[in-house]
C-alpha cells in the first residue's frame, strides 16, 4: 500500500518536471519581447517563468488523471 503512495508520488514529480521542461521548450519558439514594454527584464523572465508552469503542470495533470483513469478501468469488469 506504502509502495504504491511512494510510487505514485514519484511518476507525478517526473511527469511535472517533464511537462514542465517541454512546456519552456516549446514558449521560446514565442517572442515575448514583442508583446512587453521596455526595461521591464525581471518582470518578462517571471511571466515566462510562471507561465511555463502553469502549462507544464496542466499538461501533467491531464497526463496523470489519465492514467489513473485508465488503470480503474479494470474493476469495470
Amino acid at each position: 500500500m506504502l509502495e504504491d503512495v511512494a510510487q505514485q508520488g514519484l511518476i507525478s514529480i517526473i511527469s511535472h518536471l517533464f511537462f514542465i521542461g517541454i512546456a519552456f521548450y516549446a514558449l521560446q519558439a514565442l517572442h515575448f519581447d514583442k508583446l512587453l514594454r521596455g526595461n521591464r527584464v525581471f518582470q518578462a523572465r517571471l511571466l515566462y517563468i510562471l507561465l511555463t508552469i502553469v502549462i507544464g503542470s496542466s499538461v501533467s495533470n491531464f497526463f496523470l488523471d489519465y492514467l489513473n483513469w485508465s488503470q480503474q478501468l479494470k474493476h469495470l469488469f
